[in-house]
């Protein structure tokens, strides 16, 4: 596979990803669990300084290891091939693939304010358009994510302009004294922000794919961080600056209520366009980058050879590229993606915290070191532990679905040896 990604398009791809369809809809479960304005910011905050740690490990270990596959490669350096299969594992099954399914699906709820379609046909469009523009070459695929990021960012602009030139309605209407924040509630928010937050890991995946993968791959987290947490603190600011808190903790589509005060009814429709170009300059990255794992995988004897495959004439993993398309497409007919979803997404976390412990065992140094790599593995911990706490039969069974690829490892590491 050609090296086309630049630092531009990578940068674009870690914004892009990340700045999905939760930014407009979240902040509201945040509010409601730390319902004041300081502590909902720090929230915010706090968890882009996570993600920031997240990313500055994830660099370091682009650097180390600059090949194609990212977390699973990091994974199966680190620790065995077996823990890197199985982040393959649940990638695909329900991690990856259920995230490809839930933004399409949000993406076709929100078209349908114009256009009179049933949502999973939407969905299903929209992943079909976006793993061919992906399937014809990454720098098709990657300037398609690049535009789609240029927009919303600029549509984010336009919504943080309007607020701020909006009487401060929200700030004159706060309580004078809200009611103490437990640390059991704010820990809650931090999960909400992070999932906000998610997806800063997977520009690693096509490493093979990025020009001098080793600084541009750490340049773009780094950047792409720090554009996406201004962001979201901006918008967060900026819908308290608006509505009263009570409101912005009532509201289901939080970005729609502030445009509306600001502009009218009328906004309505605006918001909704942002809503769909966000969700699908998401939808696009995501596409883009998992089957790049499959093929590492491939490559590795852990899948079916032709999973390997490169096309010859578009220099993409055409295969893995189709492969993934259809089980998404599936998820979105049958609608199971929501239970695959919420019960194996917090086991992310795990693997995220296994990866940073890897920086000790390859005795890898990364910026902060070992207080940032501390914190992270401290992090996922409070994540996975509240996880459990909130629904334990839900967290075991998704536990038990990433444990069932272990047998399926035995069989192909057994295969590969032959």
């Amino acid at each position: 596979m050609t090296r086309t990604i630049g630092l531009i398009r990578a940068t674009a791809l870690v914004v892009g990803i990340i700045i999905g369809a939760s930014i407009f809809v979240q902040p509201s479960e945040i509010t409601r669990l730390v319902p004041d304005v300081p502590g909902m910011l720090a929230a915010w905050l706090v968890c882009g300084v996570l993600t920031l740690f997240g990313a500055l490990i994830c660099a370091r270990f682009a650097a180390a290891f600059p090949r194609t596959g990212g977390v699973y490669v990091y994974l199966s350096e680190a620790w065995s091939p077996a823990i890197g299969f199985l982040w393959g594992w649940a990638m695909f099954w329900s991690m990856h693939s259920g995230i490809v399914a839930a933004i399409a699906v949000v993406a076709g709820r929100y078209a349908a304010v114009f256009v009179n379609v049933d949502e999973r046909v939407t969905a299903v469009g929209a992943i079909a358009a976006f793993s061919i523009i992906n399937y014809l070459g990454v720098r098709q695929g990657s300037a398609v994510q690049t535009f789609f990021t240029i927009v919303k960012v600029a549509g984010i602009i336009v919504l943080l302009i309007l607020c701020v030139s909006a009487p401060a309605l929200g700030r004159a209407a706060l309580p004078r004294a809200a009611a103490p924040t437990h640390f059991r509630d704010f820990t809650f928010a931090l999960v909400a922000g992070l999932f906000a937050y998610g997806g800063w890991h997977m520009v690693t995946y096509a490493a093979g794919e990025t020009r001098e993968a080793e600084t541009t791959i750490p340049r773009a987290l780094m950047i792409g961080v720090f554009v996406v947490t201004a962001c979201y603190l901006a918008l967060n600011a900026a819908y308290v600056h608006v509505l009263p808190i009570e409101k912005v903790i009532a509201s289901k589509r939080i970005a729609a209520d502030v445009a509306t005060a600001v502009v009218g009814p009328r906004a309505a429709a605006a918001v909704s366009a942002l809503v769909i170009i966000s969700a699908l300059g998401a939808l696009g990255g995501v596409i883009l980058a998992g089957p790049r794992v499959y093929y590492a995988m491939a490559q590795d004897g852990l899948l079916f050879r032709w999973l390997g495959d490169v096309h010859p004439r578009f220099q993409t993993p055409h295969r893995a590229i189709v492969l993934q398309a259809v089980w998404s497409c599936a998820l979105v007919v049958t609608g199971t993606y929501r239970q695959l979803f919420t019960r194996v997404v917090y086991t992310e976390w795990i693997f995220f915290a296994l990866m940073t412990a890897g920086l000790f065992r390859l005795r890898l140094r990364t910026w902060g070191h070992p207080l940032v790599p501390l914190v992270f593995i401290a992090a996922t911990v409070i994540i996975v532990a509240n996880q459990f706490a909130a629904a334990p039969v839900e967290s075991l069974i998704g536990l038990l679905i990433v444990a069932a690829g272990l047998p399926v490892y035995w069989f192909w590491s057994a295969h590969a040896r032959h």
